[in-house]
């Protein structure tokens, strides 16, 4: 039985450098230990790339109106179709390497209840990546010498147990919003956050955004608006990496340093709880990360 199931629903392989990302992604996840992979949807290329790589795929997902996959749906098939007690939700441009199922492992082993993500390395990637030999060092290598980490915004995956996030709304895959509010979902909850940037190394890979209409970023497109409805609101997307309760150090949890961003998010969650008695607009104007940050850098060095 396989630790992890990995599930994605990868863009059309129509586009070359698209395509050649992508099999990238899925290449490398194949290559883990104790890890099964689901790729659902029917875009074009799908189903030959799914064959060539060995991995399962289901493309019957419930869609909206213009086609899209719902993320409710993905979590449904996988948690239908999937062999393993954790399930992990990915995007299909992100390169995994055995650090990432070390890190599954010892969060298991460490709390019943979690979500784990973290912070993603940027990585332009122009050709086929050569999976012979000892490849994850000589990726690291390329990341460290070219490669950018993320800030601490926007989640490209998230690993959890299987009995965990039984109702998610019917999000748009590919749009903004869903992945914040996993996390807040996870907060409300009181499950641990679990930040693993620390303990692994995970590579996107970059690429444009003309996959979408008229070529904007995902946080622009009109299905965002939606996304943020089913969240319930810009309160509930605005968590991000920062709001993690724990560090995964070492292979063991630690509460994450407190640094003046995380200082300034604090402040702000804790001005959003007064939300009862003061206007939204006023609290927004009063937790401006902007205003807040300077002030307390140097506290917090």
């Amino acid at each position: 039985m396989p630790l992890i199931t990995l599930f994605s629903a990868p863009k059309p392989f129509t586009n070359p450098h698209i395509a050649m990302i992508q099999r990238n992604a899925i290449r490398s996840w194949t290559l883990l230990p104790d890890v099964e992979v689901i790729l659902l949807g029917e875009e074009e290329g799908l189903a030959e790339a799914a064959k060539d790589l060995g991995v399962k795929h289901i493309p019957h997902v419930a869609r909206n109106e213009s086609g899209t996959p719902l993320i409710s749906s993905m979590f449904q098939l996988a948690r239908e179709n999937s062999h393993s007690e954790l399930l992990c939700i990915i995007n299909a441009d992100m390169i995994l390497m055995p650090d990432f199922v070390e890190a599954a492992k010892q969060a298991v082993n460490l709390k019943n209840k979690f979500v784990l993500l973290s912070q993603r390395w940027d990585l332009d990637i122009t050709s086929p990546l050569d999976f012979s030999g000892d490849w994850p060092h000589g990726l690291r290598s390329t990341v460290n010498g070219q490669g950018q980490l993320h800030r601490p915004a926007g989640s490209d995956f998230f690993l959890f147990p299987k009995k965990s996030y039984q109702d998610i709304p019917d999000f748009i895959i590919g749009r903004a919003g869903w992945d914040n509010w996993m996390i807040y979902k996870a907060r409300k909850e009181g499950w641990p956050v679990i930040d693993c940037t620390p303990s692994v190394m995970i590579v996107h890979q970059n690429h444009d955004y003309s996959h979408l209409p008229e070529g904007k970023p995902h946080y622009e497109h009109p299905d965002t608006n939606e996304n943020i409805r089913l969240a319930g609101g810009q309160a509930n997307i605005r968590y991000t990496i920062l709001d993690s309760t724990h560090q995964l150090v070492d292979g063991k949890l630690v509460r994450p340093k407190m640094t003046s961003l995380r200082f300034t998010r604090r402040f702000e969650l804790f001005l959003r709880s007064l939300i009862f008695f003061l206007p939204e607009k006023t609290i927004e104007n009063i937790a401006r990360p902007k205003r807040w940050e300077k002030r307390f850098r140097k506290l917090f060095k």
